[in-house]
């Protein structure tokens, strides 16, 4: 089960969770030319370990374990993976 970032990412784009990931599955980072144009970061889904650290340190509380995404946020599972072409 990987974990999603959902809706209230959008236009936030705190970098907690990347400094805290274990296996830099989070993007786009700050020194990435997306960082700016990308609304919000995206978890890739082959990548994420499912260790959960992202989550304690977003501040918006918008990262999900898949399974317990809200129903009103279940199309970010794809935007997360499209992001990264999966």
């Amino acid at each position: 089960m990987a974990y999603v970032i959902a809706e209230p990412c959008i236009g936030t784009k705190d970098t907690a969770c990347v400094d805290v990931c274990p296996v830099d599955c989070i993007h786009p980072r700050k020194d990435e030319a997306k960082f700016a144009d990308d609304t919000q970061l995206y978890i890739d889904p082959v990548e994420c370990i499912d260790c959960g650290a992202c989550v304690p340190v977003c501040p918006v509380s918008a990262i999900f374990p898949v399974d317990d995404l809200p129903d009103k946020w279940k199309g970010f599972t794809e935007v997360n993976a499209k992001y990264f072409n999966r």
